[in-house]
């Protein structure tokens, strides 16, 4: 073989080597970095980028794709302990010619984490709105879908601000009372009557723990590796302390029902898909504080927990503005279910 030749294939074979080498190292050293890259290469694929907006001395950390346009943009409110970037999974399904915007919730991720802040549900309601009007997304109505925790502060908004919403979509929501107690909440009462904080199933602090919380929080069963669940922990326990500080704000008396307080309120066409989360509050036939609903069926999905990216798909869930504009005319839709609105 020519020398020359043989050097190619050498040098060849070392740039390949050296990425491999990098990802089995980061894999086995480092694998909270590669959660972390893995994030960023999702973001720049589905065209997110990452912005900051500032309201006094208070910085929102944000990621967004498109402008507004004659179609309603969509605010995407994460649940408890999560990011901006849970979202990525569900924006790759979205038309890309929609206004997205995702936002770091109060005290998570890039967004200001401050000791005086209020993070009841109403606190935080407030704290979106102003991030709302620092980017002026409330020029026209918008959008607002929400999850789990986002899921209550996106309904008690809706309640506090109709004027800047025109629909609202509330997955798994929180804030409900439970007509059945479910395995989590079970959980949570056999906490708080030993007191021991440390042991809530949404804060994890092992890769056991972490095993545990996918499965109470995802329809989707899969087996993850023992080093992504080390990572998972790994950017997580940094942030353990706030994170118990805000769940026992959120199961509080003041925040533990906002949604079901505030539903009377919503003036706004609204969908909430259930696939039986483990906040154990499904519909049943009707919520009674859903406003001027005729009697109709409210349908739960085929089950899941609440996370909306690993949740069973249905095929009635809107993911157009057009179909949100249906949704308008019809009333309520619920899981695909349509509920007329009377006047």
């Amino acid at each position: 073989m020519d020398l020359d030749m043989l050097n190619m294939f050498v040098i060849a074979g070392g740039t390949l080597a050296i990425p491999i080498l990098a990802f089995v190292a980061s894999f086995l050293l480092w694998p909270s970095a590669l959660i972390r890259i893995y994030y960023w290469y999702w973001r720049r694929a589905l065209g997110m980028q990452v912005r900051y907006a500032t309201y006094d001395d208070y910085q929102f950390c944000y990621s967004y794709r498109g402008r507004p346009g004659y179609r309603p943009s969509i605010l995407m409110l994460h649940g408890f302990s999560a990011h901006k970037d849970m979202w990525l999974s569900i924006v790759k399904f979205l038309p890309k010619n929609l206004h997205l915007v995702c936002v770091d919730m109060p005290g998570h991720e890039g967004t200001t984490r401050s000791d005086l802040d209020d993070y009841s549900i109403s606190g935080q309601a407030k704290r979106i709105h102003q991030f709302v009007e620092c980017i002026k997304l409330n020029r026209k109505p918008f959008h607002l879908v929400g999850t789990s925790m986002g899921g209550n502060v996106a309904g008690v908004y809706a309640a506090q601000y109709p004027e800047d919403i025109c629909s609202l979509t509330l997955i798994c929501p929180a804030g409900l009372p439970s007509t059945t107690d479910s395995k989590f909440i079970k959980q949570l009462r056999e906490l708080q009557e030993s007191k021991r904080i440390d042991r809530i199933p949404l804060i994890p602090s092992t890769p056991e723990e972490m095993a545990d919380m996918l499965k109470l929080c995802s329809y989707v069963r899969f087996k993850v590796p023992q080093q992504i669940l080390q990572g998972l922990v790994d950017v997580r326990i940094p942030h353990n302390e706030f994170y118990r500080k805000l769940f026992l704000e959120i199961v509080d008396e003041k925040s533990r029902h906002s949604l079901h307080e505030n539903m009377s309120k919503i003036k706004a066409p609204t969908q909430v898909i259930c696939p039986g989360c483990f906040w154990g509050q499904c519909f049943g036939r009707r919520h009674p504080r859903l406003p001027r609903v005729h009697p109709g069926e409210l349908r739960p999905l085929g089950g899941g927990g609440a996370a909306p990216q690993d949740s069973q798909p249905h095929p009635g869930v809107p993911g157009t503005a057009a179909q949100h504009r249906q949704q308008q005319e019809a009333g309520l839709s619920v899981a695909g279910s349509h509920v007329p609105m009377p006047g």
